[in-house]
């Protein structure tokens, strides 16, 4: 299945914080808006990704964009994973997939020959007015930030 495409909108979703606090896409417009799709809290390469966004909060903040990572882990598990690694960035629930899908981050994948359906690692950046300008399917984390965060910077000076 394939990512959705730059230059189409951005689905619009309500989804719980760790708190339980509905956060919803909408009330983020005029922002721009780095979504990001991870498979599991306290994995090593999600806990990296997490990290990673976190430490750069601040440029990105600069750059007037809001950072929200989102996975089928439950608020709970998110408000662990948050305080376990000081993370600063916005983590949202989708335990029922509804997001994962509608950004079509929810496919098949195989592991030891098995296929199961679970959350493909990747990224979309959301302009100010809610438009996809860039899509990173299956991400590979190391570099990754630095990458979203240069595009980002070019997609900002191209307005």
């Amino acid at each position: 299945m394939e990512m959705l495409a730059p230059g189409t909108p951005a689905p619009d979703f309500c989804l719980p914080d760790e708190k339980g606090t509905e956060i919803c896409l909408k009330i983020f417009r005029g922002k721009w808006i780095v979504l990001y799709f991870y498979p599991r809290d306290n994995t090593p390469g999600c806990t990296l990704e997490a990290k990673g966004f976190s430490d750069g909060v601040e440029t990105f903040r600069n750059l007037d964009a809001m950072i929200i990572g989102v996975s089928s882990d439950s608020p709970e598990s998110h408000a662990k994973f948050i305080e376990k690694h000081d993370l600063k960035v916005l983590l949202l629930a989708d335990p029922s997939h509804r997001v994962l899908e509608a950004y079509h981050a929810w496919q098949p994948k195989k592991l030891y020959g098995r296929e199961f359906l679970g959350t493909v690692r990747s990224t979309y950046i959301i302009d100010p007015d809610g438009i996809i300008r860039e899509v990173w399917p299956k991400v590979r984390v190391t570099g990754h930030v630095e990458k979203v965060k240069q595009r980002l910077e070019e997609l900002r000076q191209a307005v």
